[in-house]
Order: structure tokens, then C-alpha cells, then sequence
């Protein structure tokens, strides 16, 4: 088990080398597009702001992640998580070949809820249901992530759809020059908006590794040991800064075009949804975020100058990702689990 658990954890900190160019790259298409910075401007501050997010971003969403298995085995945990870690990376890469900003976080999920179905049945997985009417008071497990995925779109577009319509409204008459102070004010909400990326992203690969260590015998507790929160730190950032430009083209290119307004409109909606997540414990996808804030900002502007067919394209990866991961999940657990006393 101890070789299974060494090359879980090592699958983790691939996880977020990839999550860093195909879910956090994403964060600074919008802030390129409008030209309020260069591209290698822009991914060095996302990517800065992404390595603080993830050292200094708490740790609300590992508790939700380590409590989404419920299976007693210490083997069986252990190749859940392998299970479910190598499904989402196999996913990362295939949408990022393909350059669709599809969901490594829900990817990740839908490989845990596959896996551990596999392991124990339905009973293998904490689905929160019952929400608000639980004992609990409060929503948790696999409802509390589907809830907060709902939210974090509707935010994420009706923030941003509301916000531009204010904006335009108060600089009706402003002129052309207005725009170097907003390109400013794009550094700004770019930077809050990656800390928060950084701190919601890296959490999921921390809850793995901390989860791994406990199911072992590694570790006596679940708490995320320092060089796990700094390496996941430093993979994520390198992640932004050397890929994802296929990504950004799709975001910042491809849906219209985005002036320094639609940036900071769309950036400060997704930011706050972001973070709202993040304090809340909720594992989200910031790509499906920032997609969700740039159609609102569109729909706004114009929705006749809106690429709805690429949204639709997105949105369809969207949809897909935690059906098809926990199929296939579920399918590897079961052909491997024989040979692994899983």
C-alpha cells in the first residue's frame, strides 16, 4: 500500500501542474484580451498571486474534500484516490489537447464519487443529502459541491451581467483616456482574483495528499503538512506559467472582443465568486467561473456579438465531465481493485 500511497501523492503534485495550465491560466486571458497587460506580464501576476493564494489560502475546502469518502479501508481509500486522481489528470490533458477550459476540480470529483462507488456502493461516498434540513444545519459532502458549483456560475454571470450594466451606465460619457485608469484597476482585481484561484485550486490536491498520508499510516491526523502546501504552491504557478495558451485564446479571443471594462467587470464578478466559495469550503471551477462572468459581461454589451456556439461548446465539456469521470473511474477501480487488495 505504502507504493500505491508514494505514487498517489506523486500523481497529486502532477495534478496541479496540470490544473495550473488548464484551470488557472484561464485567469489571465481576460486581462490579456484587453490588452491591460502583455501575456507575459499578466501570467507572471496570476502566477505570483496564485503561489500566495495557495501558502496563505486556509484550508476550508481540504475539510470538504477529506470528508467526501466514507470508506473505512485504508487500501480502499488509498486507491480511491489513485483512481481518482489519475482519471482527472487523463481528463486535464485530453480537454487541454483539445483547448476546451473544461473542469479539472469537477473532473477530480467526478473521479472520487466513481471510485469510491466501485469501492463500497453508494454508502461509499458522503453525499450531504438533506442539506440545511440535516442535523447538521448546514450543507455538506457531495451536495454542498454541486450546490456551490450552481452558485458559483450564477454569480459568475449575473454578477458580471449586472455589473456592466452599471459600468456602462456610469462611463456613458467618458472618454477614451478613462481606460488607462481601468486597465489599473484590472492589475488589481486580476490579482485578487488569482489569490483566491490559488487558494480554492490547491486545496483539492492538498486534501488528496493529506488524505493519502492518514489512509497509509503515514500520518496520524489529516492536517496538511507544510512542504505539501508549498510544493503544490510552486507546481501550480509553474503550471500557469508554462502552458494554458490554448486555453486563454478560447476565453479572450473567441467569445468577443474584450475591451479593459469587459476585464475588470467580468475579473471582479468571478473574484467574488471565487471567493465566496473558498471561505464557504467549496471545491469550484474558476475556469467554468470565469466563462460564466465573460458570457454575462457579453450579454450585457451585446448579446448579438456573443460566440454563443463556443459557450455552448464549453458549456457541454461542462456538463459531461462528472458523469464521464465517474464512469470511468468506477471502470478502473473495478478492473484494478483485484490486484491491489483494494
Amino acid at each position: 500500500m505504502s507504493e500505491i500511497a508514494v505514487i498517489t501523492i506523486l500523481l497529486a503534485l502532477i495534478f496541479t501542474f496540470t490544473n495550473g495550465f488548464q484551470d488557472a491560466s484561464s485567469l489571465a486571458a481576460t486581462l490579456i484580451a484587453s490588452r491591460s497587460a502583455t501575456p507575459k506580464q499578466g501570467v507572471t501576476l496570476i502566477a505570483a498571486m496564485s503561489f500566495l493564494g495557495a501558502v496563505l489560502g486556509g484550508s476550508a475546502v481540504v475539510f470538504t474534500l477529506t470528508g467526501l469518502i466514507t470508506t473505512g479501508s485504508g487500501t480502499g481509500t488509498v486507491l480511491i484516490l489513485f483512481v481518482a486522481i489519475t482519471v482527472a489528470i487523463g481528463w486535464n490533458l485530453i480537454t487541454w489537447w483539445f483547448g476546451l477550459p473544461s473542469s479539472s476540480t469537477h473532473a477530480l470529483i467526478g473521479g472520487l464519487i466513481g471510485a469510491g462507488i466501485a469501492s463500497a456502493g453508494i454508502g461509499g461516498v458522503f453525499w450531504g443529502i438533506g442539506g440545511l434540513a440535516g442535523p447538521s444545519h448546514q450543507l455538506e459532502g457531495v451536495m454542498k459541491i454541486l450546490v456551490f458549483f450552481i452558485l458559483s456560475i450564477i454569480i459568475g454571470f449575473a454578477g458580471s451581467f449586472v455589473l456592466h450594466m452599471l459600468t456602462m451606465l456610469l462611463l456613458r460619457n467618458a472618454k477614451r483616456k478613462i481606460n488607462n485608469g481601468i486597465m489599473r484597476l484590472n492589475w488589481m482585481a486580476a490579482a485578487a482574483m488569482a489569490f483566491f484561484n490559488g487558494a480554492n485550486d490547491t486545496q483539492k490536491q492538498l486534501g488528496i495528499i493529506a488524505l493519502v498520508l492518514f489512509a497509509s499510516g503515514l500520518s496520524s491526523t489529516t492536517d496538511v503538512p507544510a512542504w505539501a502546501r508549498i510544493a503544490c504552491a510552486v507546481l501550480l504557478s509553474a503550471g500557469i506559467i508554462g502552458g494554458g495558451w490554448r486555453v486563454m485564446h478560447t476565453l479572450g479571443n473567441r467569445l468577443f472582443r474584450i475591451e479593459p471594462i469587459h476585464s475588470f467587470d467580468s475579473q471582479f464578478s468571478s473574484g467574488a465568486a471565487i471567493a465566496i466559495s473558498t471561505i464557504a469550503g467549496a471545491p469550484v471551477s474558476s475556469t467554468q467561473v470565469i466563462i460564466s462572468s465573460v458570457l454575462g459581461v457579453g450579454a450585457a454589451e451585446n448579446a448579438r456579438r456573443v460566440k454563443w456556439s463556443v459557450g455552448k461548446d464549453i458549456l457541454i465539456a461542462m456538463l459531461v465531465t462528472i458523469p464521464l469521470t465517474t464512469l470511468a473511474a468506477a471502470l478502473i477501480y473495478t478492473i484494478i481493485a483485484p490486484f491491489t487488495g483494494g
